[in-house]
């Protein structure tokens, strides 16, 4: 079974002094969940997951397992060996699903080493395995040529692409088997992805746009032309959040009613001004 067509990249709440914040991020599961979402991506860019600690993401998954959804783990382990021990955390804490982030800085560029990643995670994982191309953070994407290689491996299931380009989208699926999963990482692109073939999106503003994103979904899903309307609104609001990149979404998050809490270092809070403006947008 696919997972859902769309889950948030969920932030993570960090106290003052940097800690992990469970029943913050509790809470947050818990609103998202009543607002019909069926899946949810742990330590995504978005949840600040470079900045995970060894046994951070075990925590956060054991802490809404009980939960009747679909749990992604996000790797972003630089090294395969920090990848395959993060990759482990979302096993024990039975996660559904991994997303493993390209590695870049000393495999950029070689080809060879990013699909050796890829495949030594997915040889080794009990989990199945979604790429995770996202060139804002990374500034780099993974060519569609690799894409295809490695969607015939059998534990490689699928991709989230943040690149906010349709024609790649496309490309991607023309290069790729019929069941592989695509997901759209971008807010602005999610009727177009829709309407190019994607399984369905993946993004930060689900922390704090939630019924609207699932609006636009299913507008795009079953009368793409009453979709762009609502999605002009996502488009415009996403777009001021996420310039303001992690602090961004996690000021808006606060504002629609989530615990966030703060950045880890050095990510820092918005000033009070920016997040009064941010709140605007939200309410």
């Amino acid at each position: 079974m696919p997972p859902p067509e769309y889950m948030p990249a969920l932030v993570t709440p960090f106290t003052r002094g940097g800690a992990l914040d469970i029943k913050a991020f509790r809470h947050n599961v818990r609103l998202l969940a009543e607002t019909g979402m069926s899946g949810f991506v742990i330590g995504g860019s978005n949840g600040e997951g470079p900045y995970l600690e060894p046994g951070e993401r075990l925590q956060l998954v054991k802490s809404v397992r009980r939960r009747k959804a679909h749990l992604m783990v996000g790797i972003a382990g630089e090294s395969t060996r920090m990848a395959l021990q993060q990759a482990s955390e979302a096993e024990e804490g039975k996660a559904d699903s991994i997303l493993v982030m390209t590695p870049t800085t000393a495999a950029r560029g070689r080809d060879d080493a990013v699909v050796g990643h890829y495949k030594t995670i997915a040889d080794a994982s009990a989990l199945p395995v979604f790429l995770y191309s996202v060139p804002p953070v990374t500034a780099y994407s993974l060519p569609v040529e690799l894409v295809a290689k490695l969607a015939r491996h059998p534990n490689i299931v699928g991709m989230k692409d943040s690149s906010g380009d349709v024609v790649r989208l496309q490309s991607i699926i023309d290069a790729t088997p019929a069941d592989f999963v695509l997901y759209s990482g971008s807010s602005k692109a999610l009727t177009a992805a829709m309407a190019v073939g994607c399984h369905g999106a993946i993004t930060g503003s689900g922390n704090y746009l939630p019924n609207l994103v699932q609006d636009v979904l299913r507008k795009a899903r079953e009368d793409p032309s009453s979709a762009r309307r609502l999605q002009r609104k996502l488009s415009s609001i996403s777009g001021e959040v996420e310039a303001l990149g992690v602090p961004g979404v996690k000021a808006a998050s606060r504002a629609a009613g989530l615990e966030p809490g703060h950045p880890r270092l050095p990510l820092t809070r918005l000033s009070r001004g920016h997040e009064t403006s941010i709140a605007k947008l939200i309410t």
